[in-house]
Protein backbone atom coordinates (compact mmCIF):
# COMPACT_ATOMS: atom_id res chain seq x y z
CA UNK A 1 0.00 0.00 0.00
CA UNK A 2 1.42 3.60 -0.93
CA UNK A 3 1.70 5.47 2.26
CA UNK A 4 1.43 8.87 1.17
CA UNK A 5 4.80 9.68 3.06
CA UNK A 6 6.90 12.84 1.98
CA UNK A 7 10.59 11.65 0.39
CA UNK A 8 13.54 12.19 2.73
CA UNK A 9 15.51 14.49 1.50
CA UNK A 10 18.99 13.51 0.41
CA UNK A 11 21.76 14.43 1.78
CA UNK A 12 21.84 17.40 3.96
CA UNK A 13 19.24 19.08 1.85
CA UNK A 14 16.41 21.14 4.08
CA UNK A 15 12.86 21.44 2.29
CA UNK A 16 11.70 25.19 2.52
CA UNK A 17 8.11 25.29 3.93
CA UNK A 18 7.03 28.08 1.53
CA UNK A 19 8.01 26.00 -1.64
CA UNK A 20 6.09 22.97 -0.05
CA UNK A 21 2.62 25.11 1.33
CA UNK A 22 2.66 26.63 -2.39
CA UNK A 23 3.09 22.60 -3.99
CA UNK A 24 -0.10 21.47 -1.70
CA UNK A 25 -1.95 24.62 -2.10
CA UNK A 26 -1.36 24.53 -5.92
CA UNK A 27 -2.16 20.55 -5.90
CA UNK A 28 -5.38 21.33 -4.44
CA UNK A 29 -6.28 23.98 -7.21
CA UNK A 30 -5.42 21.93 -10.01
CA UNK A 31 -7.08 18.67 -8.77
CA UNK A 32 -10.87 20.95 -8.46
CA UNK A 33 -9.68 21.94 -12.32
CA UNK A 34 -8.96 19.02 -13.78
CA UNK A 35 -9.46 15.93 -11.75
CA UNK A 36 -7.35 13.46 -10.61
CA UNK A 37 -7.68 11.46 -13.72
CA UNK A 38 -5.88 14.44 -15.50
CA UNK A 39 -3.55 15.70 -13.06
CA UNK A 40 -0.17 16.02 -13.54
CA UNK A 41 3.04 16.88 -11.69
CA UNK A 42 4.04 18.53 -14.63
CA UNK A 43 1.12 20.90 -14.30
CA UNK A 44 1.07 21.45 -10.20
CA UNK A 45 4.90 22.31 -10.63
CA UNK A 46 3.52 24.92 -13.28
CA UNK A 47 0.88 26.27 -10.88
CA UNK A 48 3.00 26.48 -7.61
CA UNK A 49 5.78 28.13 -9.27
CA UNK A 50 8.71 25.70 -8.63
CA UNK A 51 10.55 23.11 -11.05
CA UNK A 52 9.10 19.43 -11.07
CA UNK A 53 11.91 18.28 -8.93
CA UNK A 54 11.12 20.47 -5.64
CA UNK A 55 8.13 17.89 -5.93
CA UNK A 56 9.95 15.11 -6.22
CA UNK A 57 11.88 15.87 -3.56
CA UNK A 58 8.91 15.76 -1.14
CA UNK A 59 6.85 12.77 -2.95
CA UNK A 60 7.75 10.23 -4.99
CA UNK A 61 4.47 10.46 -7.03
CA UNK A 62 1.19 12.13 -8.16
CA UNK A 63 -0.63 9.27 -5.88
CA UNK A 64 1.97 10.11 -2.98
CA UNK A 65 1.11 14.22 -3.13
CA UNK A 66 -2.38 13.57 -3.67
CA UNK A 67 -2.87 10.94 -0.56
CA UNK A 68 -1.00 13.42 1.82
CA UNK A 69 -2.45 16.68 1.10
CA UNK A 70 -6.09 15.77 0.61
CA UNK A 71 -5.84 13.39 3.80
CA UNK A 72 -4.65 16.03 5.75
CA UNK A 73 -7.16 18.47 4.48
CA UNK A 74 -10.02 16.32 5.24
CA UNK A 75 -8.66 14.68 8.80
CA UNK A 76 -8.19 18.90 10.16
CA UNK A 77 -9.52 18.59 13.59
CA UNK A 78 -13.15 19.71 14.65
CA UNK A 79 -13.63 22.21 16.92
CA UNK A 80 -14.04 21.16 20.53
CA UNK A 81 -17.94 19.73 20.21
CA UNK A 82 -18.99 20.68 23.81
CA UNK A 83 -21.65 23.23 24.27
CA UNK A 84 -23.28 21.77 26.91
CA UNK A 85 -26.10 20.37 24.82
CA UNK A 86 -27.18 18.19 22.04
CA UNK A 87 -28.64 20.48 20.12
CA UNK A 88 -25.86 22.97 20.52
CA UNK A 89 -23.11 20.26 19.24
CA UNK A 90 -25.25 19.65 16.45
CA UNK A 91 -25.76 23.10 15.54
CA UNK A 92 -22.21 23.59 15.73
CA UNK A 93 -20.98 21.10 13.56
CA UNK A 94 -23.41 21.71 11.00
CA UNK A 95 -21.66 25.27 10.82
CA UNK A 96 -18.50 23.37 10.63
CA UNK A 97 -19.39 20.86 7.53
CA UNK A 98 -21.56 23.24 5.58
CA UNK A 99 -18.49 25.71 5.29
CA UNK A 100 -16.01 22.66 4.50
CA UNK A 101 -18.60 20.88 2.06
CA UNK A 102 -19.75 24.57 0.40
CA UNK A 103 -15.88 25.69 -0.33
CA UNK A 104 -15.30 25.93 -4.12
CA UNK A 105 -12.47 23.27 -4.04
CA UNK A 106 -14.47 21.00 -1.86
CA UNK A 107 -17.17 20.93 -3.87
CA UNK A 108 -15.08 19.86 -7.03
CA UNK A 109 -12.61 17.63 -5.70
CA UNK A 110 -14.46 15.77 -3.42
CA UNK A 111 -16.95 13.78 -5.93
CA UNK A 112 -13.92 13.16 -8.13
CA UNK A 113 -11.89 11.48 -5.25
CA UNK A 114 -14.85 9.22 -4.65
CA UNK A 115 -15.17 8.00 -8.31
CA UNK A 116 -11.62 7.36 -8.48
CA UNK A 117 -11.71 5.29 -5.23
CA UNK A 118 -13.92 2.76 -6.90
CA UNK A 119 -11.48 2.62 -9.44
CA UNK A 120 -7.86 2.60 -7.14
CA UNK A 121 -7.85 0.90 -4.06
CA UNK A 122 -5.54 2.60 -2.56
CA UNK A 123 -7.32 6.03 -2.63
CA UNK A 124 -10.28 3.83 -1.43
CA UNK A 125 -8.22 2.32 1.22
CA UNK A 126 -7.19 5.80 2.23
CA UNK A 127 -10.18 7.97 2.11
CA UNK A 128 -12.20 4.86 3.99
CA UNK A 129 -9.58 5.04 7.01
CA UNK A 130 -10.02 9.10 6.79
CA UNK A 131 -13.75 8.84 6.84
CA UNK A 132 -13.82 6.13 10.12
CA UNK A 133 -11.10 8.14 11.94
CA UNK A 134 -13.30 11.44 11.65
CA UNK A 135 -16.57 9.19 12.22
CA UNK A 136 -15.13 7.81 15.04
CA UNK A 137 -14.45 11.42 16.39
CA UNK A 138 -17.80 12.31 16.25
CA UNK A 139 -19.14 9.64 18.06
CA UNK A 140 -16.70 10.12 20.79
CA UNK A 141 -17.17 13.84 21.06
CA UNK A 142 -20.78 14.50 19.93
CA UNK A 143 -23.18 11.10 20.82
CA UNK A 144 -21.11 9.63 23.35
CA UNK A 145 -21.73 13.19 25.70
CA UNK A 146 -25.17 13.49 24.62
CA UNK A 147 -25.91 9.89 26.58
CA UNK A 148 -24.13 10.83 29.31
CA UNK A 149 -26.05 13.87 29.70
CA UNK A 150 -29.06 11.84 29.08
CA UNK A 151 -29.98 13.03 26.02
CA UNK A 152 -30.01 10.30 23.89
CA UNK A 153 -30.75 6.48 24.78
CA UNK A 154 -27.51 4.65 26.17
CA UNK A 155 -28.65 2.19 23.18
CA UNK A 156 -28.17 4.57 20.80
CA UNK A 157 -25.88 3.32 17.77
CA UNK A 158 -23.14 5.68 17.36
CA UNK A 159 -22.36 4.81 13.78
CA UNK A 160 -26.26 4.87 12.70
CA UNK A 161 -26.36 8.28 14.58
CA UNK A 162 -23.28 9.39 12.48
CA UNK A 163 -24.79 8.77 9.36
CA UNK A 164 -28.22 10.50 10.45
CA UNK A 165 -26.14 13.44 11.42
CA UNK A 166 -23.82 14.04 8.48
CA UNK A 167 -25.59 12.66 5.65
CA UNK A 168 -28.29 15.09 5.43
CA UNK A 169 -25.86 17.54 4.35
CA UNK A 170 -23.24 15.69 2.82
CA UNK A 171 -26.15 14.38 0.47
CA UNK A 172 -27.05 18.56 0.07
CA UNK A 173 -23.89 20.40 -0.38
CA UNK A 174 -21.45 17.47 -2.18
CA UNK A 175 -24.54 15.90 -3.96
CA UNK A 176 -27.19 18.00 -5.03
CA UNK A 177 -24.84 21.05 -4.60
CA UNK A 178 -27.21 22.91 -3.87
CA UNK A 179 -26.77 25.89 -0.99
CA UNK A 180 -27.93 25.60 2.57
CA UNK A 181 -29.18 28.88 4.87
CA UNK A 182 -28.83 29.65 8.66
CA UNK A 183 -32.85 28.37 8.26
CA UNK A 184 -32.35 24.90 7.20
CA UNK A 185 -29.23 24.44 9.55
CA UNK A 186 -31.52 25.27 12.30
CA UNK A 187 -34.30 22.84 10.82
CA UNK A 188 -31.61 20.34 10.46
CA UNK A 189 -30.54 20.54 14.02
CA UNK A 190 -34.27 19.87 15.12
CA UNK A 191 -35.16 16.67 12.81
CA UNK A 192 -32.15 15.19 13.52
CA UNK A 193 -31.98 15.37 17.52
CA UNK A 194 -35.81 13.94 16.71
CA UNK A 195 -34.97 11.45 14.27
CA UNK A 196 -31.84 10.66 17.39
CA UNK A 197 -34.52 9.97 19.62
CA UNK A 198 -33.34 12.78 22.08
CA UNK A 199 -34.82 14.36 25.17
CA UNK A 200 -33.74 17.04 26.91
CA UNK A 201 -30.93 16.89 29.62
CA UNK A 202 -32.23 16.32 32.85
CA UNK A 203 -29.93 17.65 35.78
CA UNK A 204 -28.85 14.41 38.04
CA UNK A 205 -30.35 15.24 41.24
CA UNK A 206 -28.19 14.36 44.34
CA UNK A 207 -29.14 11.79 46.74
CA UNK A 208 -31.00 13.31 49.82
CA UNK A 209 -28.83 12.64 53.46
CA UNK A 210 -31.04 9.58 54.84
CA UNK A 211 -32.60 11.28 58.06
CA UNK A 212 -31.42 9.06 61.51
Amino acid sequence: MTTGKRRAPAGAAVLRGDITTAIRRALMQELAAVGYGRLSIEAVARRAGVSKTAIYRRWNSKLDLVLEVVTAAAGARLPALDTGSLRGDLALLFQVVAHALGHPLAAQIIPDLLAEAARNPTIDETLQQVLRARQQEVAGRLITRAVDRGELPATTDPDAAVDLIVGPLYWRLAIARTPVTDSYLEGLVDSVARALGAVDAVPRQRASPTSG
